[in-house]
């Protein structure tokens, strides 16, 4: 199938990376305002560019577009791919609000077209072991399940695009932007939060609207409670893991990025020693994207991509179809109320 990619920036590049790396798929053109920026594009990476939006999307050999462009800026392009009869895979979040997250599922599904959102940190093999744990029962009663991210962002990041930073384009900070993915895995694995109370800040950048600090406290839908942390304002010469907690009364795993630092359970199965051979974090590991953006792989996003592929080719859903990835974005939205208002119990629908 061929892909055309919406919007110029570093994010645009990382998918045509990935796609051309991937299966199943065919880097065909991309789409952006600046015609200089889509040129530097096509000179990297190959294929078609336009600065027409329409004229992108009537290629009648385009397949798939993938949304590149900041967080607040998904939904127009998407309501016009999907009125062009175009699959849609979207950069997180998804969108910065429910509401608007909302109108694109609707917007496809009457288009009869696939919505996919990228969580690329859910397509690795020790997600994979984690998820089978879960849906196993190997941790007994959830207890404690709860996602760190302690990662460092300078001045400079937030000084690099007018739009980071604000609430209208970013849609947030240190939640929406950068924890947004261990948010989503949290909840994949230790299902839907019932109930949160959260505390924000901005303690270490300047001329920014948003966090760079917050913390939640979750009451989960199947009892267990847990903790949120997250921040871009976490100093590291080597940055920080991010990490996802879940404990149980009959195990334990500490997943940190893509290798555990813990997996311990009362009761031993076969996939153990596959888990301790091959998933378990040495002592040299350092945080994947922790400090730099820009050092974060494709291959996540080559894995989800070929995940959409095969799901359009077997007309079922995407591992993670548009409802899946508005999860965490109310769980996010629900923090940021609480954070608003001194902390007070937001329930979720």
């Amino acid at each position: 199938m061929k892909f055309g990619i919406i919007g110029a920036g570093m994010i645009a590049n990382f998918h045509a990376k990935a796609i051309e790396a991937m299966g199943g798929g065919e880097l065909h053109s991309f789409y952006g305002r600046r015609q200089e920026a889509v040129d530097e594009l096509v000179a990297e990476n190959g294929g078609i560019g336009y600065t027409d939006l329409d004229a992108f999307l009537n290629d009648p050999e385009l397949d798939i577009v993938t949304i590149a462009t900041p967080s607040g800026a998904h939904l127009e392009p998407a309501l016009a791919a999907a009125a062009a009869g175009k699959h849609i895979i979207c950069e997180k979040p998804l969108e910065i609000t429910p509401e608007r997250i909302d109108l694109m599922i609707g917007a496809c599904e009457e288009a009869g077209v696939t919505l996919a959102g990228i969580f690329n940190r859910r397509f690795h093999p020790a997600m994979e072991a984690f998820k089978e744990a879960t849906e196993k029962g190997r941790f007994g009663q959830l207890t404690l399940c709860d996602a760190y991210v302690k990662w460092y962002r300078d001045q400079a990041y937030y000084d690099s695009g007018a739009w980071r930073g604000t609430w209208a384009l970013d849609g947030g900070g240190a939640l929406m932007n950068q924890s947004i993915h261990l948010i989503d895995q949290l909840i994949y694995l230790a299902g839907d939060v019932a109930s949160v109370s959260a505390s924000m800040a901005c303690l270490a950048h300047e001329g920014i609207e948003v966090e760079d600090t917050a913390v939640a406290i979750l009451e989960f839908k199947n009892g267990a409670r847990g903790v949120i942390q997250g921040s871009t304002a976490c100093w590291s010469s080597t940055g920080h893991p991010a990490e996802v907690h879940l404990c149980g009364d009959q195990g334990s795993a500490f997943l940190a990025d893509e290798k555990f630092r813990v997996w311990d359970f009362a009761e031993p199965a076969p996939e153990d020693e596959v888990v301790l051979s091959n998933l378990m974090q040495n002592s040299e590991a350092r945080g994947l994207g922790a400090n730099d953006p820009k050092a974060i792989n494709f291959e996540g996003h080559k894995r989800n991509f070929e995940d959409v592929v095969e799901a359009i080719q077997a007309g079922r859903p995407p591992s993670v179809d548009g409802n899946e990835a508005r999860r965490a974005v109310a769980l996010i939205c629900a923090i940021y109320e609480s954070a608003r208002n001194d902390g007070k119990k937001v329930h979720l629908a």
